[in-house]
């Protein structure tokens, strides 16, 4: 499993074309050697698939337009293929579809098209999950027990965000082994839990996730790429945050 770089941790720092080349400048230097693109500016394809040569990383993972994902398909699949990147993901169902069975029936039978056109053109359609997927629907399943269920496990994966899952109320291992096979990127996030008992997202190894439960769970369910993300960092250096969490999992004998 490779250690990557979440970009929508240093997202603030990649809000012009120059901004970004020079973030991935620095996110090689630090040891990375994988990205995700989330969060950025516009880019083209040919400018990415550039950059990346140039700096020797690469892109395994987007968070990208949900709409070009359904209307614009095979398109999008070129655009990444341009780019080297077989994950094409969505940061999150949009509000008009949660809080309901049939409003996650609706996203389903809206994308599911697009997933299977996506695995046909030998990529695959990725799922990120917040906390509210881990409300019950009517019949008593979580959100994300419905999606499990709703989607062809070879037609969409799951880039499971640990942070998110802990926030929701479950265990994250559990919801690894539930998901074995279904989670080719995952989103490594910790979370801290102030004295007044607010959870907030810290560095990787700075909180209460057990990181050595997690890794040792999915190193048995063929998960290729962890994604170091933290959304906010509290004033601190977002690249600081970036390493810190790369230097721990580092020690923990991931590369």
């Amino acid at each position: 499993m490779k250690i990557g770089a979440q970009l929508f941790t240093v997202r603030e720092s990649c809000t012009t074309l120059d901004d970004f080349a020079q973030t991935l400048d620095r996110v090689a230097d630090m040891g990375y050697t994988t990205v995700q693109v989330s969060g950025t500016c516009a880019y083209e394809a040919d400018w990415l698939a550039e950059q990346l040569k140039r700096t020797g990383l690469t892109c395994d993972l987007t968070h990208f337009n949900l709409d070009r994902i359904r209307n614009e398909t095979d398109l999008v699949v070129k655009e990444h293929n341009t780019f080297g990147c077989k994950y094409i993901g969505v940061g999150s169902m949009p509000n008009d579809y949660r809080g309901s069975a049939a409003g996650v029936e609706r996203f389903v039978a809206d994308t599911a098209a697009a997933a299977k056109r996506i695995k046909e053109l030998g990529s695959t359609f990725m799922y990120h999950n917040h906390s509210f997927e881990y409300e019950k629907a009517e019949d008593g399943r979580t959100y994300m027990e419905m999606l499990s269920d709703l989607f062809a496990p070879g037609e969409m994966g799951f880039t499971l965000d640990t942070y998110w899952v802990k926030h929701g109320g479950y265990d994250p291992v559990e919801e690894i082994k539930r998901l074995s096979g279904r989670i080719p990127c995952v989103h490594f996030k910790d979370m801290e839990i102030l004295p007044d008992g607010t959870k907030r997202f810290t560095w990787v190894g700075g909180g209460i996730l057990d990181f050595e439960a997690i890794i040792a769970t999915l190193e048995n369910t063929g998960t290729d790429y962890a994604f170091i993300e933290q959304d906010n960092c509290w004033g601190e250096d977002p690249f600081v945050c970036l390493k810190k969490s790369y230097d721990y999992l580092r020690s923990l004998g991931l590369n």
